[in-house]
Formats: structure tokens, sequence, C-alpha cells
């Protein structure tokens, strides 16, 4: 289905992260004259347009692409996330393997064996949603929110893992935290994590913070 989303946008909703990632990339790559901007989210896409075009063109472009995409988005780039897991670092450590009926050994285990697909960005700039996590990670939300979570904060909540860019409020069990920038402006693109990189993450120990600190050399 496609529907106007405000006066110079149209929203494409589709059934899954895989669907709205592979016409958001065939958008990106082969541009419909008018269109400006392409974000994907989770079972959608958010198409932006130029005010001075017509949108019904637009739709008949997007409508013609949504017959002839592919099913499944392209492999993304793979990134590896060093994390310090637990203590300070993860103070929901020890209440995320109680709730699983795990020991904290086994969460790390758990969380670092998997390789995660970001989903779609949002909450905050930077903020990389990735799943799915397997089921026997899954924990809800925190009763009441933290005001502040550091910046570089692994998390889960449900089925997903996340990475807090910034200092943030947020209700996400925080499980560890990286050394790693994930998010600065200047940056092309400014997120570290874009919708189809492939993720896997790396306990590394506090000592090591240091080396794995700032900008990742892959970045672009």
């Amino acid at each position: 289905m496609i529907r106007p989303f405000g006066e110079s946008a149209l929203l494409v909703e589709l059934d899954g992260p895989q669907r709205a990632q592979a016409v958001a990339a065939t958008l990106a790559a082969d541009p419909i004259v008018g269109v400006i901007e392409v974000v994907p989210a989770l079972r959608s896409v958010l198409v932006e347009i130029d005010p001075g075009r017509s949108a019904s063109e637009v739709l008949e472009g997007i409508e013609a692409r949504l017959a002839a995409v592919a099913e499944h988005a392209p492999e993304g780039r793979r990134r590896t996330i060093p994390v310090v897991y637990g203590g300070d670092h993860g103070p929901d450590l020890d209440e995320v393997a109680a709730l699983c009926g795990l020991t904290p050994r086994g969460v790390i285990e758990l969380h670092a064996a998997s390789e995660l697909r970001v989903l779609f960005d949002g909450f905050a700039p930077g903020f990389a949603y990735l799943g799915e996590l397997p089921a026997e990670l899954r924990v809800p939300r925190l009763a009441t929110p933290r005001v502040r979570t550091p910046a570089g904060s692994v998390a889960i909540v449900d089925a997903m893992s996340g990475i807090y860019p910034a200092e943030l409020p947020g209700g996400w069990r925080v499980i560890g935290r990286t050394p790693l920038t994930m998010f600065v402006p200047r940056r092309d693109p400014p997120a570290y994590l874009v919708a189809g990189d492939l993720v896997r993450f790396r306990p590394v120990q506090e000592s090591d913070w240091a080396a794995h600190a700032g900008i990742a050399d892959d970045w672009g």
C-alpha cells in the first residue's frame, strides 16, 4: 500500500524489513525524478518528494519499481562492535540473565554469537535497531526508563538490540557498552550503522577500552 504522508511525502507500507530495505535500495540506486530522500523503516519506506513535483508521477514510478524489485535486500556491510559487558558498563546484565534463566556469561555468549541486521535507524540520529535476537534473550523494557543512558551503551529489548549513539533517556536493558563512536554529523554517512548492515558484537576487556575508542577505520 502507498499512501500520502504529509504534503510532500509518500509512505510505502510493506511486509517486513527485508522488503523495505530492498525497495529503499532500488529507489536509491536508480532515483525517480522528484524524489529527494528515501528512508527505510521496519515495515515501510518513507519517500520524500520535491514540493515542486507531482506526487502522482512519483507514485507511478514507485508502483513500477515495486513490481520489479527483489524480495530480499542486498547484503550490507559487515560490522564488528567491541563491547565491554557487565559491571558499570552493563548495569542490567545480571537482571537480564535472571529473566532469561541464564548466567551472565550465557547472555554474553548468546548476544555475541548472534549476527544481527540493522533493520532501520530511528529514535535518535545514529540509533540502529538490530534484529532479531534469539528467543532466549528476549526481555521487556525497564519498568522505569533511565533519564540518562551513556553513549555507546549496548542494550536489548524484545527481539532487538541497539547501541545508544549519545547520552539519551531510554528504557532498554543495558548489558554492555562499546567505546566506538556511533554517530558523527560531519561524516558521510553520519551513522556508523545503516540499514542492511550485518553486525556482530565482540566481547573485550575494560583494559582494552582505549585501544578501540573513537571512530572506526571502516566507517565509509
